[in-house]
């Protein structure tokens, strides 16, 4: 059963034009089908572009196809959201992917290939709706983090390097986007239960490992990360800025 999305209503976001990365499955449906339930003008960017239409069907979201690592494409993608509602009042820069890889055999294109899936985009895609949004002297920015370089995960090198090289960008753009009325932050996720870590490399070990290093004794899934999302969106944290969100059931605290 999904979770029930108005169970807390943020009157501040209907309305309002949001736009989510990554946003055809996982986290990032869940950010949509949250976003559309709070009554917001919903778009979202994925190269997945089946399951892309789908949601859109489903949701009444509009659906943008669109490879995130190819800049151009993406600043224009985002152009052609602000003309077709508007502006974007808010941009979650949810799209990233947590290869699994050896150190020993990562080569430069795969390096550079694991922090444009999961860096760059976010830069680029603030960069191109923070001057509408300074124009209106307000906008929220919502980066996409993850403990696992907390953590120092082994096995996935260029994941946590792009990772914790959002810590330094959320604070970095808070300051610098601050002047105009713009708030940047960051959610960092922990073990998140979701379909793609069932499919690729969950085992009932790992999942008991989880549970035995949280404080909280339950799996997270997306729809914990995407209520965060909404905080962040709304009024309600007007005076949050520059910060990292941890949404890990205290995994972090071991």
């Amino acid at each position: 059963m999904s979770f029930d999305y108005t169970s807390a209503q943020y009157r501040s976001l209907a309305g309002k034009s949001i736009v989510v990365t990554g946003g055809a499955s996982g986290i990032g449906e869940e950010m949509v089908k949250g976003f559309v339930a709070q009554g917001a003008r919903v778009s979202f960017i994925d190269i997945a572009k089946e399951p892309g239409e789908a949601l859109a069907k489903e949701t009444g979201a509009s659906f943008y196809s669109c490879d995130v690592t190819d800049i151009p494409a993406l600043r224009e993608a985002l152009s052609r959201i602000e003309d077709d509602h508007g502006r974007v009042d808010v941009l979650v820069n949810n799209a990233g992917k947590d290869d699994r890889h050896d150190m020993g055999e990562v080569e430069p294109d795969y390096w550079r290939r694991a922090l444009a899936l999961n860096l760059d985009h976010q830069f680029f895609a603030t960069q191109a709706v923070s001057k509408g949004m300074a124009a209106r002297r307000g906008g929220s920015v919502i980066m996409m983090g993850s403990i696992s370089w907390m953590r120092g995960r082994p096995g996935m090198v260029g994941y946590t390097t792009a990772k914790a090289a959002i810590n330094g960008m959320t604070r970095t753009l808070a300051r610098e986007l601050g002047p105009g009325g713009i708030r940047v932050n960051c959610i960092v996720p922990g073990a998140i239960l979701t379909e793609r870590q069932k499919k690729l490399w969950l085992t009932p070990e790992l999942n008991q490992q989880f549970l035995d290093l949280q404080a909280l004794k339950f799996r997270l899934d997306a729809s914990h990360v995407a209520r965060m999302a909404l905080f962040l969106a709304s009024d309600e944290s007007g005076g949050c800025t520059g910060a990292n969100f941890i949404v890990d059931a205290g995994l972090t605290q071991n």
